[in-house]
């Protein structure tokens, strides 16, 4: 039981992989064993956390074995859960993601919670969202408005091939994405919102962020290699060219001092309308500006 991974030459049953798991997870320092295996295992049965502890007594074939010590291998090495499967989950959608895009946060939903609010009419309406990575938002808001247009920009050519690739395994078809660099082209038609999640983490903070992060997912993703403020500059410079009249720009902003920096940013450049929403978690992570 001291192997770096379970041996394909017994049987081994799924309780069987679950004490081996945690204590080799454990043993490694990682906070939360039992669910580090229970992911895999979810993944690698392709079944729910319930019915794999209804499966405890079942064996496991010898080539899931060999794709969970390769898998197990990965892990240790810190490498996110979501990139070893190919999964994650946004919004209750399916989502297939790699190291070319941001794996989706649980806070993120409030931007898409918040869109949802403010598009309360049933009107085809067009809304933009830039630095879409896996396409997560733009599906997510799609998918619950399916009269409107959504549209998802991003820089990265690999991300905008992932975020289709999304979009045709839902079957969502009132989404595109296209590959445009939002710092320098604003060639487009107005819209009535834009979202948006971009890269604000500072980039002498990007040292302090977790070595699963830090090492492993996109670093452009992640800092504007600046002050973690570029995009909000450049955002609200264009944003009256990009949205209509009454429209509205929605962001996720970062922790401290950074949501009063980016409502600083858009008050200085005339929008008087701006509100700071809070997270499930108490934090102000979106702020919501209307375009005069």
């Amino acid at each position: 039981m001291r192997s770096v991974s379970p041996s394909t030459r017994k049987i081994w049953r799924v309780i069987d992989l679950v004490h081996w798991a945690e204590n080799y997870f454990s043993s490694r320092g990682f906070e939360k064993p039992r669910k580090e295996i229970e992911w895999l295992l979810r993944e690698l049965l392709e079944c729910s956390r319930i019915d794999l502890y209804m499966r405890f007594e079942e064996p496991i074939e010898k080539q899931k074995l060999i794709i969970l010590r390769g898998w197990v291998q990965r892990r240790v090495k810190r490498e996110p859960l979501q990139y070893i499967t190919g999964t994650a989950e946004f919004y209750g959608l399916p989502l297939m993601v790699n190291s070319s895009v941001l794996i989706p946060r649980p806070e993120t939903e409030k931007l898409v919670d918040v869109a949802l609010d403010v598009l309360t009419s049933t009107e085809d309406l067009e809304i933009l969202d830039i630095g879409t990575g896996s396409g997560c938002v733009a599906l997510a808001i799609a998918k619950e408005k399916p009269t409107s247009t959504v549209t998802g920009i991003d820089i990265s050519k690999d991300a905008v091939c992932l975020a289709k690739k999304n979009a045709d395994k839902l079957e969502i078809s009132n989404v595109q994405f296209i590959h445009i660099d939002i710092l320098k082209d604003v060639q487009m038609e107005k819209v009535d919102m834009i979202v948006s999640n971009p890269p604000y983490i500072p980039v002498d903070e990007i040292k302090n962020v977790m070595e699963d992060v830090r090492n492993f997912e996109p670093e452009i993703a992640l800092t504007d290699y600046a002050d973690g403020l570029t995009f909000y500059h450049r955002l609200a410079k264009i944003g009256s060219r990009l949205c209509k009249s009454g429209g509205c720009v929605l962001m996720e902003v970062g922790l401290k001092d950074h949501p009063k920096s980016v409502m600083k940013i858009f008050k200085e450049k005339g929008y008087t309308d701006t509100t700071l929403i809070k997270d499930y978690n108490g934090d102000p992570r979106v702020l919501k500006v209307r375009v005069p």
